[in-house]
């Protein structure tokens, strides 16, 4: 019987040690809720801050994939697809995004 929960922990251990091991391979989400009266466009960043360079301007419904899993201080790093390619691209734009202007995409 101890050997039984002794090899029982064990596999416990590596399925556990395997699924924290995935890194995040991120969500789909897209440019929505500007304001088409306003500037109509989303900004890209160098960082999460106003106070950062922007990278590029996104339109409404341009795609993008999450860097990590959550925002932080309500940005959110990702990185745009303008194209199907994108995702796929060796040297693709990274930047960050206002998270109240994006939306995931079910």
């Amino acid at each position: 019987m101890k050997k039984y929960l002794l090899g029982l922990s064990f596999i416990f251990g590596i399925v556990f040690a395997a699924t924290s091991a995935f890194a995040y391979s991120g969500e789909l989400y897209r440019v929505c809720g500007l304001n088409p009266d306003g500037d109509n466009f989303l900004s890209m960043r160098t960082c999460g801050s106003t106070d950062c360079d922007v990278i590029t301007k996104l339109l409404p419904g341009t795609f993008m994939w999450t860097m990590e899993p959550t925002a932080q201080n309500n940005w959110r790093q990702v990185v745009p697809m303008y194209g199907v390619t994108d995702m796929f691209s060796a040297d693709p734009d990274v930047g960050f995004v206002y998270s109240k202007y994006i939306c995931k995409v079910e």
